[in-house]
Order: C-alpha cells, then structure tokens, then sequence
C-alpha cells in the first residue's frame, strides 16, 4: 500500500512518456527549500535544485546518477517512489544536532555542500558513526585571518572552549598569551565569500569594549571551516541553557548565529546635517546599523539603534526639506531615532526601497527585554 501511494504521488513528476517533459506540476521541496526542483538523484531517491544537483554529480559515491526531470529519460520511477524526500530524510537527517545549520538554498555554496557531503558521503547524522568533532566542545586549530592594518591572511591559531566560553587565537602556534579573547556568547559568525574574496569565506563579529569588531577569516578545507561554524554554535546554545533555563530549543535557536538581514553602500551627512554625504558601506544586524569606510574594516564608522515604532523610531523615503545633498545619490532615505535623525542616500530607487522595507520591518517588530537592555547600553555608549 505504501509503494502504491508513494508510486502515485510520484507520478505528478513523472509523465506517463518516457521522455520527461517540461512543465511538470509538483509540490515537493529540495533537500534546502526550494520548492518544485526540477532534477533527481536516483543513487539516492531524493529530488533536488539545479544547484544542489551539480554538488551531487561531484560526490562519486551518490552522484552517478543526477538526471534532470524534464530532459533525461527515466527507467527508476520505482526507485524513487520507494524512497523519496521525506523517507530519506527520517534515514540521513535522524540524529542532527539542534544546533547544526541547515542551509537554505540562499546560503553560500560551501556551507549546501557541506551539508549534503555530512549527510549522505560522510553520513554525520545517522546515528551510525564516531562522535562529530563540532560535538567535542573544544576546538584548535588553524585559520587564515586577515590583518586589521595590513589586510593580509596569515596564519593563525584559534582555540574554541566550552568550558572557557572564549574563542581565543594566537599569532603564533606556540604562543603563550592569545591576541584576542572573545566570550562565545557575544559571537556572530556569517559566511561571507564575496566579500572576503574567498569561497570558505567567515566573519567573525564580537564586542569588545562595547564596541563592534569584525575579524575575517577562511580556510581551504571547506569541512574544517563548516565545522567551526558548528562547533561556535554549540557552543553557544550551551550558554543560552544555562543563561535561558527556562527557554527551550525553538526560543534559543534565533538567538545563535545569524545572516545580516543586508549589507551595501549608502551615502550619509554628518548630525548637524551640513556636512557632505560620503560613501560608506553598512549592515544591518537586526537591530543595529553599522556602517565602514570599507567593507572590511575591522571597527564601524558609527552605528544607529533601531528599536520599536512606539518609541520614536521611524524609516522614511527622502530627506528633510531644505537638506543640501551634494553627494552622486540622489534617492534619499531618513530614520528618526530619540536622540537624531540619520540621513542616506542610495543609488537607485530599487536599492532605496529594499533598506527600507527591511528598516520598517525591524522597527514593526517588539523588542525584547534583551534588547531594551542593548538600547539603553546604546544611549549611555552615545
């Protein structure tokens, strides 16, 4: 009855001609989201993205037999009726741990191939192998940093410890005293190959000194560098147990490492309004817009706090009446805050109405104790 079932849901994908035609109608997701993906595996019996299907082709094990669903003619309807996404998924995905990253299809392609690689090559989460050296809480070892001054990748030592809750690194292996100590608990981390300019690519984003600072890194090996990314973020709910013990799994997860919601370049004056707009590249983390000089600058420029609408906050397309805007953008974009307002410009008008749905989307949503705690530290900092 079960093959019965699953044959026929298959046959949405599968038209009765050998030859598959294009325009199919389905409803399942790939293995990252997205919805409808037009190839399958039939190594596997799952269906998958064109992006996924070409990390699949580069795994000998799995990826023999990668066909496109509209183009290649198809002998395994039985195969992947048996099997299919869900099922495969109870069998590879069985014991994945709440803290690892599944990406989506519009994360970077080392952090979807490393996830395809740990589950059906190396088989992490089946329950079959060793215990997974992002579990062991403890990590050391090398990774390419960029210097602040300089912008060269050297080699340095990094040591994650849960017991310590630091991630600290060395300038050189046998170094006694560590450069940095980071607390785990104040860690961003985000893979950014475009711009760091390496596809293993990660920002490291921590405060010190109630300040913003930002280290770049990567490492060739894109295991090891995914690895590490998991390993902080173990690290990191362990922390939030003992900070949230209240808080389950679903409330703490969010509170761990986290894409910016957008990075780009605005050109922005000064407070007092007068001064000329300059070119400068932000992000926007949530609640906080920081803004360089240059993308990979290890301290922002600035940063804006953007709390509720209820308390002040506004984002609005234009400038003030009578402002002086000598800068090359013309397309203007104003955010209130208590204390000031910040003014920007953005090249286009498509640029200018996606930081502002993001702004008004950030400053629709209620903060949470934490964040009336970060406002207030903001104020006194400012």
């Amino acid at each position: 009855m079960h093959l019965e079932v699953a044959f026929k849901s298959f046959l949405k994908w599968i038209p009765p001609q050998s030859e598959m035609s294009v325009g199919y109608s389905g409803t399942s997701r790939c293995e990252t989201g997205l919805l409808n993906p037009s190839w399958g595996s039939c190594s596997l019996g799952v269906f998958i993205c064109v992006q996924c299907s070409g990390i699949h082709r580069n795994i000998p094990a799995i990826g023999m037999k990668v066909k496109s669903l509209s183009l290649s003619r198809w002998e395994d309807q039985e195969f992947m009726a048996e099997n299919g996404n869900e099922l495969m998924k109870q069998k590879y995905e069985a014991f994945v741990p709440v803290y690892y990253y599944k990406p989506t299809h519009k994360d970077c392609q080392v952090l979807r191939e490393q996830w395809i690689r740990a589950k059906y090559e190396r088989k992490e989460f089946t329950g079959e192998g060793k215990k997974q050296t992002y579990e062991e809480g403890t990590r050391d070892g090398m990774l390419m940093k960029r210097g602040r001054d300089n912008g060269q990748f050297l080699n340095r030592r990094f040591v994650l410890s849960e017991r310590e809750g630091t991630m600290k690194y060395f300038t050189k292996y046998d170094a006694k005293e560590p450069k940095a100590v980071i607390k785990v608990d104040s860690i961003n981390a985000a893979f950014q190959p475009e711009k760091i300019g390496n596809p293993n690519g990660l920002q490291i984003t921590y405060l010190k000194d109630y300040n913003t600072r930002n280290i770049f890194l990567y490492h060739d090996n894109g295991k090891e560098i995914v690895d590490w990314f998991n390993s902080i973020r173990a690290i990191q709910l362990h922390y939030l147990k003992v900070a949230f013990p209240g808080a389950n799994d679903a409330e703490l997860m969010p509170k761990l490492t986290r894409n910016f919601l957008k990075e780009g370049y605005m050109e922005k004056t000064g407070p007092r309004h007068t001064e000329g707009f300059k070119k400068r590249w932000f992000t926007l983390d949530h609640r906080r817009l920081m803004y360089y000089k240059d993308p990979l600058d290890a301290f922002a420029k600035g940063e804006a706090f953007l709390g509720h609408q209820d308390h002040g906050y506004r984002a609005s397309p234009g400038l003030p009446a009578g402002t002086h805007c000598n800068g090359a953008w013309q397309h203007g974009i104003t955010i209130v805050t208590p204390e000031r307002s910040f003014l920007f410009t953005c090249e286009t008008e498509v640029e200018q109405q996606d930081w502002l749905k993001h702004f008004n989307d950030v400053i629709s949503i209620q903060m949470s104790p934490q964040e009336y705690s970060m406002e207030a530290m903001f104020r006194h900092k400012h």
